[in-house]
């Protein structure tokens, strides 16, 4: 709405030196009649233009921007970094080499538990082969049942040896991997906080990854006006540091309880970021856009609502002319509404204590200390 203010006061800018020329248009009587009236002189502030934009109306909201895939990798086994392949901003593909730990102690550990798996194999195998011969043997009465029940029982043994062995293998080798730390995501690397030659133990700090493509806007919505927000409506806010840009995004989800101590309910916004423009940490404001509709707008100021019926003091060929207009939504926020019908896109109107001048009264406009007469219209 901002882009409205700044198009409505160079329009009446653009509007202060041309009663001059309207006056010329009327004719020497009117030029007259004109010279012997005194005309009432109002200040730039005082007027506005019917101009044409969209009026958005919902709850304000406040909040943070941040990531919503956000992962702090942490070091799972100990040791040295002995290598660091990524540093702050740097962009890392999915499963992409960070860092590297001291590996010696574990890729011992896991060759010894890799060559007692081997052994457990071959055991478990020959076991397996003895309880099948048994098996024949008693079939053919060859063997009692004494003995073929303890080979099954050795059988048995040897497997769950097996079954011990590959577990302990594979818990060696899950510990080997660990000291090849790897981004989880594609995404920016955001802190580095280990450097070559740091000791980590389990669980130490190593890097922060981020997917800056889809940011989140962590916002409060006052409880009064939660019933306006619903799942999937558009949401517009703007950024420190960006100016009058804005932005827009989709309600994702709210808090189904309400904080206690500011009675306000979070609501979370998906924020689409393709080109990486905008910046995580941000603190942003805008609205949940209830309603919206485009049209003639113009300041709330601008409305007369003294009388019954809603009405604008138009400035039409130098005087002041009363007229009803039907008014559509309000935008609280901008402190601007819309007119459905009465006016015209470019109309000039007053606005504030100009409002108090009596309809037909000739009119005249000062900017920056000088007179200029009012245009025409």
């Amino acid at each position: 709405m901002a882009g409205v203010r700044a198009s409505g006061v160079a329009a009446v800018l653009g509007l202060l030196g041309l009663l001059g020329l309207a006056g010329c248009g009327r004719g020497s009587g009117a030029a007259a009649e004109s010279a012997s009236q005194t005309a009432t002189v109002v200040g730039a502030e005082n007027l506005a233009i019917v101009t044409s934009g969209v009026l958005r109306t919902g709850p304000v909201i406040s909040g943070t921007l941040s990531p919503i895939r956000n992962a702090q990798l942490r070091a799972q086994v100990g040791g040295a970094v002995v290598q660091i392949d990524a540093d702050q901003g740097k962009h890392v593909p999915d499963g992409s080499e960070l860092a590297r730990i001291d590996a010696a102690g574990l890729r011992d550990a896991d060759l010894s538990a890799r060559s007692a798996f081997h052994s457990a194999q071959v055991a478990a195998d020959y076991a397996a082969r003895q309880a099948q011969r048994y098996d024949t043997l008693l079939a053919a009465g060859a063997v009692s049942d004494r003995d073929r029940e303890a080979v099954m029982q050795q059988n048995a043994q040897a497997q769950a040896a097996l079954s011990d062995a590959r577990a302990r293998l594979v818990a060696a080798d899950k510990q080997l991997d660990y000291t090849v730390v790897r981004a989880p995501f594609a995404g920016v690397v955001a802190d580095r906080d280990v450097s070559v030659g740091d000791v980590v133990q389990p669980g130490t700090l190593l890097f922060t990854v981020v997917d800056p493509s889809q940011l989140q806007l962590d916002a409060s919505v006052p409880a009064e006006q939660i019933t306006e927000v619903r799942v999937g409506q558009p949401v517009t806010f703007s950024l420190n540091g960006y100016g009058d840009r804005q932005f827009r995004g989709t309600v994702a989800r709210m808090s189904p309880i309400a904080d206690p101590s500011t009675r306000q309910v979070r609501v979370y916004a998906t924020i689409p970021n393709p080109d990486n423009a905008l910046v995580a940490g941000l603190f942003a404001t805008g609205r949940v856009v209830a309603d919206s509709a485009r049209g003639m707008i113009v300041p709330t100021a601008a409305i007369d609502t003294r009388n019954l019926h809603p009405a604008v003091e138009r400035v039409r060929h130098g005087r002041v002319e009363r007229v009803d207009v039907a008014l559509g939504l309000r935008d609280a926020q901008a402190d601007m509404i819309q007119i459905v019908s009465g006016v015209a896109v470019g109309d000039t109107l007053l606005r504030g204590a100009a409002q108090a001048i009596t309809p037909g009264t000739l009119v005249r406009a000062t900017a920056m200390g000088s007179d200029t007469a009012t245009a025409a219209r």
